[in-house]
């Protein structure tokens, strides 16, 4: 099988996994008790949380959840009263949950994008006004690696007395994160890292209204106990990432443009230069994304987020491109990163070309 859908969720580091295994095994104790091993296990969870926190703005506080699902819930919920901005392109935890409180009566305004996929600034700041409580932007799509211009829409946002949250987690440790944010979601998965363990970063002043109820633990932003191995691997993935950060971005950058080459009777879908290199979102006239997925069996690649796989619904974020359906139905999204190599890609392209030749085809 040739991974290439680095977007959905990446392999997990060697190095995390080895620091996970003891505290799975044999430190399993509970980190919020008062005793010497809980006390032990608490230790490596603010270890974690200052590798973590390492790669973001200074001046805030992280909060560990399960997930960015979780961690955005409690930005969007736990929000002052009032409106509510956001963009067209951004992911599901995100739309859904504020249309969640569109039904509860607070209004919300949904931005537009441009064909590159970029949101519309002249209707941002007719939006973002005085009234917004919270205005929320992903840093790199999910979906088309597309790089907002989080720095300004802070800065409107802020101008409006409103917060600024960032869906930071296909970006965290590859884009920089402005440090104009107020609230950063990540998830450790998407860096190499296990699964079941994200982030909320709060700047001090921010404090949401809780979503959990219990025994009060992160500073009662989110109760529960937590998983010291998770925590762990979360902190080792975070640290790997800065650790790397060269050597990841040369890797990443010499793939893209090989791939460039190898898929290059495809259109590329979102800014050509205003993006994250490892995320590749490519259409091509005459195919169905659907039956080549099915067609490659033995590469593993995306017609869009893993989220809404399945749902027989052309992808959202193409569609606010102003695709249309058939080419939104006609595109795959190919994502690679640190473990993938220029042969698998090369193989990979190959297979892909080969079949999307044959499905065009007159018959």
């Amino acid at each position: 099988m040739i991974y290439l859908d680095y977007q959905a969720t990446t392999p997990l580091a060697p190095e995390v996994f080895d620091a996970m295994a003891p505290l799975l095994r044999d430190q399993f104790a509970n980190p919020h008790s008062a005793h010497r091993a809980g006390r032990a296990a608490a230790a490596q969870v603010e270890v974690a949380r200052e590798e973590i926190t390492g790669l973001l703005p200074p001046d805030g506080r992280l909060v560990f959840t399960s997930g960015a699902t979780e961690a955005l819930n409690i930005a969007i919920q736990g929000a002052p009263t009032g409106d509510i901005v956001t963009i067209a392109t951004e992911h599901a935890a995100v739309l859904d949950t504020v249309e969640a409180m569109r039904r509860q009566e607070r209004r919300v305004t949904i931005l537009p994008v441009g064909p590159d996929g970029i949101v519309d600034l002249d209707a941002a700041r007719a939006a973002i006004r005085p009234g917004v409580a919270l205005v929320a932007a992903m840093l790199v799509n999910n979906e088309i690696g597309v790089i907002q211009p989080v720095a300004m829409l802070a800065d409107l946002a802020h101008q409006a007395g409103a917060l600024f949250l960032c869906d930071a987690v296909q970006g965290y440790g590859r884009v920089a994160i402005p440090d104009a944010c107020d609230i950063i979601a990540i998830s450790a998965h998407k860096i190499h890292g296990p699964k079941g363990i994200g982030a909320l970063w709060l700047r001090e002043s921010v404090r949401p209204a809780p979503l959990l109820h219990g025994g009060g633990q992160e500073g009662g932003v989110r109760s529960g106990t937590l998983s010291p191995a998770l925590c762990a691997g979360f902190g080792v993935a975070a640290r790997l990432m800065r650790d790397r950060a060269e050597a990841d971005r040369i890797h990443v950058e010499s793939l893209a443009a090989l791939a460039q080459t190898l898929f290059s009777g495809w259109t590329l879908n979102g800014s050509a230069t205003a993006r994250y290199p490892g995320n590749l979102n490519l259409r091509q006239e005459g195919i169905d994304g659907a039956q080549l997925l099915s067609y490659c069996r033995n590469i593993a690649f995306s017609l869009g987020s893993a989220c809404a796989s399945g749902s027989g619904r052309p992808s959202h974020v193409l569609r606010a491109l102003g695709l249309t359906e058939r080419q939104a139905r006609g595109s795959v999204r190919i994502g690679f990163g640190r473990y993938t190599t220029p042969d698998e890609l090369e193989r990979a392209a190959k297979a892909l070309n080969e079949a999307a030749a044959a499905q065009a085809a007159p018959r």
